[in-house]
């Protein structure tokens, strides 16, 4: 039985993330995922890649905005629900979409917190950015995400990952939205439908992790691990996976302890455990 375990909200791109017991599911994933995010003055998104400081960012929820709190420097500022208006084509990867510009005092706070010249902005519901069509055709859409609008990852599939390591990651070196317990580890791989609740959920690409997963989300501290290990049982076309990214139809609330009731599984042979897949 697969029971969801550990839930978690990204409210800006790439900024630490929240865990919560339950989260509201929208048309473009949990309600507040991923809606904000910071820009460079060329309008493209930045994240922990270029940018590791972004980690030290903590979110919050509060009741009329979010409240954004450097772990270490304690400095914090007041981010309304309610953007400027003022629109912005912005770029995610190979993606452009439309965004907000929030303020400018926030602008400042951020600039000043990274050293990096920054804007913040927000996707307000009339920007629809559909997913990647090559694995997801259909009207899905998402919001300021890689890619898509939920990532899954079971508990199984870390446990086995850190028993193949030295020293064991936590699970925010992957920054899921979902995590379950019970299955095989990497069982999320063949998840092709599943459903919680009322909502369907749909598995259409595993994720190819990058250097952020090297990233200790703490002291900022960089390391070969886990894409060292990972690469030596979990790579395919020079792509290292761990997770699975989800589309969805339906709306509702999840919470922890929810049961996955699995419709269909995948029978590609899309993973092998104990050599490169």
């Amino acid at each position: 039985m697969l029971q969801i375990s550990e839930l978690y909200i990204y409210p800006i791109k790439s900024l630490a993330g929240i865990a919560v017991n339950k989260a509201t599911i929208t048309a473009t994933g949990f309600k507040h995922d991923r809606r904000w995010m910071l820009v460079d003055v060329n309008n493209r998104f930045i994240s922990q890649r270029e940018v590791s400081q972004l980690a030290l960012l903590q979110v919050t929820i509060e009741q009329d905005g979010l409240l954004v709190t450097h772990k270490i420097k304690g400095d914090s500022i007041a981010i309304p629900f309610k953007s400027s208006g003022i629109e912005i084509t912005v770029t995610i990867w190979d993606d452009t979409c439309t965004g907000e510009y929030v303020s400018k005092e926030i602008d400042e706070w951020f600039t000043a917190m990274l050293g990096l010249e920054c804007r913040l902005v927000y996707m307000p519901d009339t920007s629809k950015r559909l997913v990647d069509q090559r694995y997801a055709p259909g009207n899905a859409i998402t919001s300021f995400s890689d890619a898509y609008p939920f990532l899954i990852i079971g508990q199984a599939s870390l446990d086995d990952l850190n028993s193949r390591l030295e020293e064991a990651l936590p699970m925010n070196r992957f920054r899921p939205n979902m995590v379950f317990t019970g299955g095989k580890p990497y069982e999320e791989d063949l998840l092709a439908h599943f459903k919680i609740g009322d909502v369907n959920f749909y598995g259409v690409k595993l994720c190819d992790r990058c250097v952020m997963t090297t990233i200790d989300q703490n002291s900022l501290a960089k390391a070969k691990e886990p894409l060292k290990t990972l690469a030596e049982y979990r790579r395919k076309d020079n792509k290292i996976l761990f997770g699975q990214n989800l589309v969805h139809d339906g709306d509702g609330v999840i919470a922890i302890g929810d049961h996955l009731q699995i419709i269909s599984i995948s029978h590609e042979e899309r993973f092998i455990i104990n050599q490169a897949i």
